[in-house]
């Protein structure tokens, strides 16, 4: 009889190797997320201006992205959440779910689950929406990042 045994089905990757998802999805967002710390996008030139904001005049849901990310990188709350405020919201969940996706690789767990249903994506595209409208009339002007 050897001592080797064949793993079995029900043996676990070592913490390494079930860390690698995560891992790999932090330096994903990290390289991105250095560049735009690096090169401020409220600099003219730098990035490419928003399709929909060319043709339309009107600020998009995402429009102000980036200068949210580069304020956010550097610790300005305030600025990110006008630049734009869904993002940084955004941003807060994928933090709160990799950290538990971390946990989960870490101890050995089941992966967390995103789920939000169609009644919930609607009330998300809703939402967006009307942030939309919201930040293109006079009433929302402090929800638009500034024009560069």
């Amino acid at each position: 009889m050897g001592v080797n045994a064949a793993p079995t089905a029900s043996a676990r990757p070592p913490v390494l190797r079930r860390l690698g998802g995560p891992l790999a999805a932090l330096a994903a967002v990290a390289v991105p997320t250095t560049y735009i710390a690096l090169v401020d996008p409220n600099a003219p030139g730098h990035y490419p201006t928003c399709p929909f904001l060319a043709a339309t005049g009107w600020w998009c849901p995402g429009c102000g992205g980036l200068r949210c990310v580069h304020a956010l990188v550097h610790g300005d709350l305030s600025g990110a959440l006008h630049d734009n405020a869904p993002a940084v919201l955004l941003f807060a969940v994928l933090a709160v779910f990799w950290v538990r996706r971390v946990w989960a690789a870490a101890t050995g767990g089941p992966p967390p689950r995103l789920a939000l249903g169609v009644r919930r994506w609607v009330l998300v595209g809703l939402l967006l929406l009307v942030f939309t409208v919201v930040r293109n009339l006079p009433i929302g002007a402090g929800l638009a990042p500034p024009l560069v």
